[in-house]
């Protein structure tokens, strides 16, 4: 695990663009903390870096928003809601993991068990000071 201490919404998107440049087919980011630790804000720095023009809002009730025009589609997930991860194959996340586009899923502690081994994981904490961040991720 790398630890990376993010002291505003500037470096968080800073972190987010350059994490996107390097983004491929296939990749599933994982985002993991709790309630406002800035998990929708550093999706939001990712859409911008992979070219989303489009307002990115937490789908926190429509399970999922695609984003398909930029550089990669960007298919975001918040699972908050979820209370079996078989419940996610209902809405064919099959497609979604295994398509052309990037996966970011909020909340991804709900349904670690179904999402690929090869994944990003972002752990989102709180820092010391007010507005600070620590992410601690893995993976490709």
């Amino acid at each position: 695990m790398n630890k990376q201490l993010i002291q505003n919404e500037y470096e968080t998107e800073k972190f987010g663009i350059a994490l996107a440049s390097k983004l491929k087919p296939g990749d599933v980011v994982c985002l993991v903390g709790d309630l406002g630790t800035g998990k929708t804000t550093l999706t939001k720095a990712i859409a911008k870096g992979l070219g989303v023009e489009e307002t990115v809002t937490s789908p926190t009730f429509t399970l999922v928003q695609e984003y398909l025009e930029g550089r990669l589609p960007l298919y975001h997930f918040d699972v908050y809601r979820i209370l079996d991860s078989s419940e996610m194959f209902e809405i064919g996340f099959d497609d979604y993991l295994y398509g052309q586009g990037v996966c970011v899923i909020e909340w991804a502690d709900q349904i670690m068990d179904i999402l690929p081994e090869d994944k990003i994981v972002i752990k989102l904490d709180y820092g010391k000071e007010e507005g600070s961040r620590i992410y601690d991720y893995a993976g490709n």
